[in-house]
């Protein structure tokens, strides 16, 4: 008779950023809930974001790798994480890595688990912009971790049918939906409104919110300054407008945010929330602009219309639900996208009422239970070359 899963099966998450953390806490909750061994290592490039984050949700923290410098570059970045990792493999020896996304990261902690012949499982596998470079990048992350993942969880049948045209096996891809959207309705259940997030709503009741991220490295210098020069005058124009900017810790992004949107009214520009209330807030939201791309699997969560901060996505399906729209790197083009925004159009005012195209809550379960049927295939395999057969 076979013995317990867990006494064989020990599987090493990797994230550092708060995105990776948010969309693998559901998936680590759900390998803990079935007994398998578990390793977490934080690269910590998000440190400030990440430790709240990591105790709300309650993730372990078995190593923490800090490897972040002031103003290092990516390839700084790149060999310090490589070079932390390696210790960490030979001591724990996993049978199975998982990484998410497309950050650097994830792509060292693939490039570590292939160089100690490990297992590698990629979360959100299969997203791809039609540019290798950009989104930077992110775009070449993505791309080489397929080449070095075995196994491949990717969020819709689109993923899917990327990564069977470049040529993966189809039988190692898994559609299963994106455990963001798991993240977000357990917060949704679990979190009450913060007393910072309530003030934060009651200065702002007086109109319209708009809520801004942007961070990504394609739109550092003019491009991003032209973006907040467009928000600053839509929202000097409408006095019924208040625009809420949670401004990323990267220098570049808080020195043009000083320099376009300081002593201005209705624009408050605030440290970065705590998922749940970042996730509140939004929900409190009546129009998104961003770059980011887990907002893009947020706003159809929510049902809140996006403008996409960028030229193209690796996404399009919150474009084709209807709930976003690409605004590209040009300033006129975003002036023109808020004032319909702001217009009673249909098309921009009007959320459809469409299914969440990145799934519906489910996806850390559908995750670990193709996980549990490749290690049983694994033991069943590993058995049967020592000839050892089940009565």
């Amino acid at each position: 008779m076979d013995g317990p899963r867990a006494a064989t099966s020990k599987i090493l998450c990797l994230f550092g950023t708060r995105p990776e953390a948010i969309k693998l806490a559901p998936v680590i909750r759900e390998l803990q809930d079935r007994s398998m061994g578990v390793v977490t290592v934080n690269t910590g490039q998000h440190r400030d974001l990440l430790d709240p984050l990591l105790t709300l949700l309650d993730i372990p923290d078995n190593y923490s790798l800090k490897v972040m410098r002031p103003e290092q570059s990516l390839s700084q970045l790149t060999g310090n994480i490589l070079s932390h990792l390696d210790p960490i493999f030979s001591k724990e020896s996993p049978d199975f890595v998982l990484v998410q996304g497309d950050t650097s990261s994830a792509l060292i902690g693939a490039l570590a688990a292939f160089h100690h012949k490990t297992a590698i499982g990629h979360i959100e596998a299969g997203l791809r912009s039609g540019n290798r470079k950009s989104p930077f990048p992110e775009e070449m992350n993505r791309r080489l971790i397929t080449q070095l993942a075995d196994y491949h969880f990717a969020a819709t049948l689109s993923n899917r049918k990327t990564l069977i045209s470049e040529g993966v096996a189809e039988q190692n891809i898994f559609v299963t939906g994106n455990p963001v959207v798991d993240s977000l309705l357990h917060i949704q259940r679990q979190k009450p409104m913060s007393v910072r997030l309530k003030q934060l709503l009651d200065d702002s009741a007086h109109g319209k919110r708009l809520v801004l991220t942007t961070h990504r490295r394609e739109n550092f210098g003019n491009t991003m300054l032209s973006h907040l020069h467009i928000l600053k005058d839509f929202v000097i124009r409408h006095q019924d407008i208040t625009l809420i900017f949670p401004v990323h810790p990267n220098p570049a992004v808080r020195r043009a945010a000083n320099a376009i949107f300081s002593g201005q009214n209705r624009i408050f520009l605030i440290e970065p929330l705590a998922y749940p209330d970042f996730i509140g807030l939004l929900s409190h939201s009546w129009l998104i602009v961003s770059d980011s791309g887990g907002i893009q699997e947020e706003a159809p969560s929510l049902g809140k219309p996006l403008l996409i901060l960028r030229e193209n996505t690796e996404r399009p399906e919150s474009v084709e639900s209807g709930i976003a729209r690409l605004v590209g790197h040009h300033p006129e083009q975003l002036g023109r996208l808020l004032e319909e925004a702001y217009h009673p159009f249909p098309h921009s005012t009007q959320t459809p009422l469409t299914k969440n195209p990145f799934g519906q809550g489910n996806a850390a379960k559908l995750i670990v239970d193709q996980m549990e049927k490749l290690f049983d295939r694994q033991h069943a395999a590993s058995r049967q070359s020592f000839g050892v057969h089940n009565i």
